[in-house]
């Protein structure tokens, strides 16, 4: 192993041996997955890292491409046989450029998705992209992940949000794309390819992002409602109103809200009951003195009129603002606090995602009796997280060891709406069994084809997404 060579370019900060050192790098956040690295790679720039490749490629060593580590699907986590190099883009953490005119951030990949929101809002822009992780996150795994997260009913998922990507390819060399173009329609659209391979094609080194005009008014609302339908019909009535507005609109059930008020300290609902269902809207503007409060009130009034809302609370501050988006933000720890969680990341037609709840927790109920379903998401863009947490009487280990049992009742629930069983989580190592069956044939045939020429070797992220 070119252990050596690696020490010399990348420096006494730049490369990390001892197994007490690279712990923390072989752990996927779920604790599903724990790997053993034969070093971490921490290049301080593309220059740097590009030559660490060639290095590994010449030696013929696998990369394991790392950001936050925030993975759901153990797609940053290295093998068990000490083999991998884990390759770190944690120092690569510059903001490089902000244009308020063009409206682009050019950022390192190795910055955090909330460092490049920060610096979009001191230009007076938004970075439309927010998941739960943005404080760990790096750009470079969000692209490559394709993240969504609670905005893409409005803005898109990552993909939908940047022009232009730096990448270092297989081989060690440099891919210099990054264009602030809305249009070039110059040939194959590269940065796609990149965006959501999760580093099996190559490594994202820096990236252009979109910006957006700071909203200037926001309206905030957490609604009970008496079913997954109703839920759907108060959407449904904003969407009429006003589909401009919509910036997050999200679902949450009866039983993960009492997950989060019974596990996470400091959280309230504000409602005068509990009740079986909750949807979180959020509206937001550019345009000052736009009415948003009041159009929230009439909605809100038809959907109480109508049934469809059997209480409301709407955000009187930038506080209580937060103290609604916390209800639905802690879900996935109260979840984690709460037991063994299997969960599911899909997707089905927006008008399915009620049929689709109901069949599901019918199906998930009557494989494992005690079961305790918690669907909750982007009931706006169609991707619900249903996730099952273990009986209140059965072992942790013995619920994860039917881990494929569950997924698979879920997914052919999916599959009969024709959605998705990965919306934006990935495939990582814990969903590549899954790919033949869904996106097998042509499809995934293309997909093989493209690895087997830009990564011939199969040295990047290797046991990643492809069967």
């Amino acid at each position: 192993m070119p252990i050596d060579t690696l020490k010399s370019l990348l420096g006494p900060l730049g490369l990390i041996t001892e197994a007490a050192d690279t712990a923390a790098y072989a752990e996927d956040w779920r604790k599903l997955y724990r790997g053993h690295p034969r070093a971490v790679l921490r290049p301080a720039n593309t220059d740097e890292l590009a030559a660490a490749v060639k290095i590994c490629a010449a030696a013929g060593a696998k990369i394991v491409p790392q950001g936050g580590n925030t993975s759901m699907c153990g797609g940053a986590t290295p093998s068990e046989d000490g083999s991998e190099f884990i390759l770190s883009l944690s120092r690569m953490n510059r903001i490089r450029a902000i244009d308020p005119i063009d409206q682009t951030l050019t950022v390192d990949a190795g910055v955090t998705l909330k460092a490049a929101q920060n610096a979009a809002e001191e230009a007076g822009c938004l970075l439309p992209l927010s998941i739960g992780s943005e404080g760990t996150a790096q750009i470079g795994g969000v692209l490559s992940t394709n993240a969504g997260g609670n905005n893409t009913v409005r803005y898109g998922n990552a993909r939908d949000l940047v022009l232009g990507l730096e990448v270092v390819l297989p081989d060690g060399e440099i891919w210099h794309g990054l264009r602030q173009l809305r249009k070039d329609n110059t040939g194959y659209c590269l940065r796609q390819l990149f965006v959501g391979a999760e580093g099996t094609l190559g490594i994202i080194t820096a990236a252009v992002m979109k910006l957006v005009p700071q909203p200037t008014e926001l309206a905030v609302a957490l609604c009970a409602v008496p079913s997954p339908e109703a839920a759907l019909a108060l959407f449904t009535r904003f969407h009429r109103n006003d589909p401009a507005a919509i910036q997050a609109f999200e679902y949450m059930s009866g039983a993960g809200m009492e997950f989060v008020l019974r596990n996470i300290p400091g959280t309230t609902l504000p409602l005068a009951d509990r009740a079986p269902h909750y949807a979180l809207i959020e509206l937001a503007t550019p345009r000052p003195n736009a009415g948003l409060r009041a159009a929230m009130e009439l909605v809100l009034e038809a959907a109480l009129a109508a049934g469809d809302v059997t209480d409301a609370a709407i955000a009187e501050s930038q506080a209580q603002r937060a103290a609604i988006w916390r209800l639905r933000e802690e879900h996935t720890e109260a979840q984690k606090r709460e037991g063994a969680s299997v969960k599911n990341d899909v997707s089905v037609p927006v008008s399915k995602v009620p049929a689709f709840i109901r069949e599901a927790t019918l199906a998930c109920e009557a494989l494992m009796p005690g079961i305790r379903v918690v669907p909750f998401g982007h009931m706006g863009d169609g991707n619900i997280h249903f996730n099952l947490e273990q009986p209140v009487d059965m072992d942790g280990a013995a619920f994860l060891g039917r881990d494929h049992d569950i997924m698979d009742t879920v997914c052919a629930v999916v599959r009969k709406y024709d959605g998705s069983f990965s919306a934006e989580h990935g495939i990582g190592q814990l969903k590549p069994y899954m790919m033949p069956d869904w996106r097998g044939g042509a499809e995934l045939a293309v997909m093989q084809r493209i690895k087997a020429a830009i990564d011939p070797a199969g040295m990047m992220n290797p046991g990643k997404v492809l069967p």
